[in-house]
Parts: structure tokens; sequence; C-alpha cells
């Protein structure tokens, strides 16, 4: 029966918007085919999403074609990851003269670009975060910043907060508090969580809480300070109280908007104390904004400047590439300077390709204002997001800034309880099935991730809409 009912398509279909761009045929494999070579050569414990192998041939902007041609609005963007768009044009000009001029240099040699995007990277973050480092992925890149805390303060401590997503090496895995990426083996010493401080599902908070369109439909008597904002911190204090060395911590991370977790924002002003108490004991602050980053929550172009803090250690991937290769670490010259104790090296990082990746991203990001679109389109999708919580029992909490947007399900809104993994697996076919593509996240898997090109229109968020609306009317009718 399950079976039947993942495979039926719903009456009801939303259009989708006009693109002009026609794929290009696919000579290549069978979907057959390419399933055999996954199962034989490929890591098991790669996820495939939908009933279906989801195969996908070409890109363009906000769109994806698979291998039959059929086109689809990517509402998640290669998991927050496709900052600009798909095959933009320019970055792929800029990557072709850069291979015909010099495709690698190490870094121990001069080479221009690694001088010119340092050099511009630093002009896009606030005061002395001015020396960057080079690196390939966001895990290497959280890896990096814990030995440079621990290097500077001479501590060992580090913690984060609980339902966060910090990467997968084997240090950052103790970092990371969501038991899907916990392996069983020996974690890392010195790693501590607290208390995630989320307003929806957590112990408090309610509807004057978050810096965001929509607020959660919880009750709270908040006014000229968040009530569930102190609470959470006076948790976070007596975490430090009972199970942190005296000596202190080394690190405190937290992302600015929890991605993996299921795009959880925090109460306001939670953040500026978290920060305030760790300075006052020489802690280094390191804000995640490997997914929050590069203009995508539309008021700001880092995720940390909402918070109104300044981090000692600010990472940054996915966006920063378009889906390259690339990751970086920036920080001030006084934290820098405690990684020369030993000698430090990265074969990769500041490669001219990735380098002249990284410079293209930032002037399509400024010369097609990726980032007032992200606020004007954003505000839009939430907004018409929070409709669908008003007339559907499923849509538990619609949250988010810019777009970088979560959507739960749950079985009912007095509950809570996360929504029967059927219901949401049918509710994502559907979506498919009607072109949309979007992620899911959260610690129960119940949340749908936006996280799109920031190129998308309003159009296009109308459409993504309209596909959820057919998606949870069918769900809700089954």
């Amino acid at each position: 029966m399950v079976g039947q009912r993942l495979s039926t398509i719903v009456s009801t279909t939303a259009k989708l918007p006009k693109c002009d761009i026609v794929p290009k045929k696919y000579t290549g494999p069978s979907i057959n085919e390419l399933s055999k070579t996954r199962r034989e050569h490929l890591n098991p414990s790669i996820k495939t999403y939908y009933s279906k192998p989801l195969a996908i041939h070409q890109g363009h902007r906000q769109w994806l074609f698979d291998l039959e041609g059929k086109r689809y609005l990517d509402m998640f963007g290669g998991i927050c990851t496709v900052s600009v768009g798909h095959a933009h044009p320019k970055i792929s000009e800029a990557v072709t003269k850069q291979l015909n001029t010099l495709g690698h240099c190490s870094n121990v040699y001069y080479h221009e670009k690694i001088h010119e995007y340092s050099k511009r990277l630093a002009e896009k973050l606030p005061g002395d975060l001015n020396v960057i480092y080079f690196v390939n992925s966001g895990s290497e890149a959280n890896d990096l910043a814990i030995l440079l805390a621990r290097c500077y303060t001479e501590k060992n401590s580090v913690m984060s907060l609980k339902n966060c997503y910090h990467g997968m090496t084997y240090q950052t895995m103790a970092l990371t508090s969501n038991s899907c990426y916990k392996y069983p083996v020996t974690q890392n010493p010195g790693f501590y969580t607290t208390m995630n401080p989320d307003v929806y599902r957590g112990l408090w908070g309610g509807n004057n809480c978050r810096d965001s369109p929509v607020q959660t439909d919880r009750q709270c008597a908040c006014t000229d300070e968040c009530q569930a904002g102190i609470k959470y911190f006076e948790q976070f204090v007596s975490e430090l109280e009972c199970n942190v060395p005296r000596s202190g911590l080394a690190a405190f991370f937290a992302e600015s908007i929890q991605g993996v977790g299921g795009a959880v924002q925090f109460p306001k002003n939670y953040i500026r104390k978290v920060y305030g108490a760790v300075k006052e004991t020489g802690c280094v602050f390191v804000s995640d904004e490997v997914q929050a980053g590069f203009g995508r929550t539309g008021e700001h172009f880092w995720g940390f400047e909402s918070h109104g803090i300044k981090p000692d250690i600010v990472t940054m991937a996915k966006g920063i590439g378009n889906g390259f290769p690339l990751a970086a670490v920036a920080t001030t010259t006084e934290v820098a300077e405690a990684l020369t104790k030993a000698d430090h090296f990265n074969t990769f990082g500041g490669n001219p390709v990735s380098c002249t990746v990284g410079l293209t991203v930032l002037e399509i990001i400024e010369e097609e204002s990726l980032q007032l679109n992200s606020h004007r389109v954003g505000t839009h999708l939430l907004l018409e997001l929070s409709k669908l919580r008003d007339e559907f029992s499923y849509v538990g909490d619609v949250r988010g800034k810019g777009l970088m947007v979560g959507v739960e399900l749950v079985q009912d809104k007095g509950s809570r309880k996360p929504i029967e993994a059927v219901k949401f697996l049918r509710l994502w076919e559907i979506c498919r099935e009607q072109g949309l593509i979007v992620g899911k996240g959260g610690l129960y898997g119940n949340v749908l991730r936006l996280k799109p090109p920031m190129c998308i229109t309003q159009e296009d968020a109308d459409f993504a809409v309209e596909v959820l609306k057919n998606a949870l009317s069918e769900i809700s009718n089954s």
C-alpha cells in the first residue's frame, strides 16, 4: 500500500514558471547503470533521496534538469551551497580563463589570485578579522577553527549547542550534536554541549522571541527583553559551572541559524549574552557561517551581524564557491599568530582556480543584488508559508530569515510530535512530481529546508508555496 501511495500522482498540479533554457540531450549511462555503479563503487552510507533516485544532468540558475530533461525548481541549492545559481556563465568564463593560465600553484609560492581574494574577502568582514586561511570544506574549516582556538587560549574545552551540525571529520563529529552523525567510536575528548535555545520546540519561547518575519504560535509575555533568551542563557551558565573544567572554554561554536538542525533560530539577545560571557573569560567565539553567510539571510552579509556581535573566528564554506570545493577561516592577526607554533600547510587551500571562483561569486552577489533579493523574496516566501501554517494542522512552525527557511511538520499543533515518516515522504514525493526540490533536516527529519540559489524570483517562491499546498492537501485527505 505504501509503495502504491508513493507512486500516485496528485490531480492538482502547479505550473512551473517559465524558463527559456532547452537542456542538452543526455547520452550517458542509464539510471540502472548508475545505480549499479553506486552500489558497487560509492560510499554505501550515502543516502539517496526519493523512492526513485533523482539523477541530475544539467543546471541553470535556479533550475535543474534530470536525465529525461524534466525541469525542477531547486529550492535546496545543493544543500544550501549554490548561492548565485547553477552554471553561472560569469563563473564558467572566469574558471576557463584561469585554467588556461594557471591551474594550480602551491601557496608556498606567490600567485596573484590568493592575494587578491584574501584581501577582497577580508574587506567583507568587520573590524580586525583580516587573516584568511583557505581550505576545502566546512568540516575542514571548523576543524581548523578548533585548532586555532586551542593554540591561542592554551585551553582544551570546546562547547556547542545541542542540535548543531559543524561537520564530519573525526574532530568535528564531537562538535556536532546530532546522533545521526555520531559513529559508534570513542569521541574526541574536551567537547561539551548546552541546551538548544529553540523557541518552538524547547522549554521556553513564544511569539515575540525571534528575529524573523514569522513568529512561533506559542504565546509569551516578553516586552523589552526576551525572557526565553534569559532562561536559555541560565542553562548555558549552569553547563559551564557543572561540566566544564575551571580552566574554562577554549571556544564556543554557534551557527547564526542552525542549518542541518532545521533552520532553528535563537531567541533575541541569546547569542549576544553568551558572546559577552565567554569573552570575559578569554574564550574564543566561533561563528559558523557555512550556511548563513554570503547574504543568504538578507538583511546582513553575515548571519552573526543580526546578533550584534563580532566573532574572533568565522568559518565559511558552501555558498562561498557556489558549489566549488572552497572554504575559509577568518580570524584576527593575534589569534592567527598562535598557529605559528608549528608549521601549517594545505595543498589545495588558495588554489588559483578556487580563488578565482570565490572572487567571481563576490562580484556576482554585488552586481546582481542577491543579498537584497534574498531579503525581498525570502520575506515574501516566509509570509506565504505562514498562511499554510494557519491552514494546515501538519504545519507546526515556519521560521527563518532571507532564503534560509525551515517548515517544521508535526502530527498536530498541540503535541508538536514529528509528522509520521510515511506522510513526510509522501509530501516529498509530491513535490518532486510537480517539479519542486526541497530538502529535509531537524533532529527528527521532519523539517522542510528551503535554501535555494539566491537568484530565485517571487514567481518561483509562489510556485513553491503552491506545490507545498497541493502536497499538504493530499496528505491531509489521505
